[in-house]
């Protein structure tokens, strides 16, 4: 499970050897040739919300070897696409350099504190808190492909699927807060019991969470006295013929429209169900920095003289 929290002061720039002593591994030519990589503007606002490196923190290690706009846009370019690791196109770094890039950063949470780093700027920039004090949970089965192992999968029997299922928990604008994926046969409450304690300790201000009929019955009794969370369940009408808007439960259904526009979650095809939750910050991650760079190019209104 991924949980949104805390992070560390951001890094000015790239930490890679090619910028600091000038590796010929990186490419500094290199400009956006794919739908998926950064713009100019998209790579001003990342830079500098990077987590940083351990090198520099006095942790050990040493610098990258491959700029990290590169290494950045291969990942994305691969969440993008759906493609196979071992079919990433040579203009990027070879694909088992991307697959460490990627590993590491998921393993010692970097891509969690650049997701929220950047969840965080597109909160402040409409006027919000940085910490949300309300937010939605729902779940989303997909079929996973052959590569799940049996132990990490299962069948939800309402969507008759055989795979693995999302549970998102998002801020009332659709921003992602935690995510955890599981076997489809997970009922929503058992993973609420999972997903919103995490949630809490590291949200304090979350005081109301927005739930489907999936999540009604003794849930509702222990979030309030355990968590001290409003547990507020929004009922499809049985009147209602056809598609409704719920109250507040489109939201994150609307979130999990965003993340089918990255074909690598279309099916889950990862081993690992960390894997897959990183593939979620990744997809969200890329949401977040176009639209805080469409926001930042805005043109600035002029008073009226």
């Amino acid at each position: 499970m991924v949980v949104a929290g805390g992070s560390s002061p951001a890094t000015p720039g790239c930490d890679c050897l090619a910028h600091r002593f000038g590796n010929a591994a990186d490419r500094p030519g290199r400009r956006p040739r794919y739908g998926s990589d950064m713009s100019d503007a998209e790579w001003a606002l990342v830079r500098d919300l990077l987590p940083v490196p351990g090198w520099l923190a006095g942790r050990g290690g040493r610098p990258e070897g491959y700029c990290h706009r590169q290494m950045i846009d291969a990942v994305r370019y691969l969440v993008d696409n759906g493609i196979k690791w071992r079919a990433m196109p040579c203009d990027f770094p070879p694909w088992p350099r991307v697959y460490a890039f990627f590993a590491r950063w998921r393993d010692a949470g970097l891509v969690t504190e650049l997701h929220d780093r950047l969840r965080e700027s597109v909160r402040r920039t409409v006027g919000r808190s940085p910490e949300p004090s309300a937010a939605v949970v729902d779940s989303q089965s997909v079929k996973a492909d052959a590569t799940v192992a049996h132990t990490s999968r299962g069948f939800d029997a309402g969507k008759r699927i055989n795979g693995r299922k999302r549970h998102l928990l998002t801020d009332t604008l659709g921003l992602l807060l935690a995510v955890l994926v599981t076997p489809a046969s997970t009922t929503d409450r058992d993973a609420a019991r999972i997903l919103l304690p995490a949630a809490k300790n590291h949200f304090r201000r979350l005081a109301r969470i927005w739930a489907d009929g999936g999540y009604t019955g003794h849930l509702t009794d222990w979030t309030t006295q355990h968590l001290g969370v409003v547990l507020d369940i929004v009922r499809r009408s049985d009147d209602v013929q056809g598609f409704q808007v719920l109250p507040r439960r489109w939201v994150v259904e609307r979130s999990f429209a965003w993340l089918l526009r990255s074909r690598r979650l279309v099916r889950d095809y990862e081993r690992r169900t960390e894997t897959s939750e990183a593939v979620v910050l990744w997809s969200m991650t890329m949401l977040m920095s176009r639209r805080l760079a469409v926001r930042h190019q805005e043109p600035v209104p002029v008073p009226a003289q």
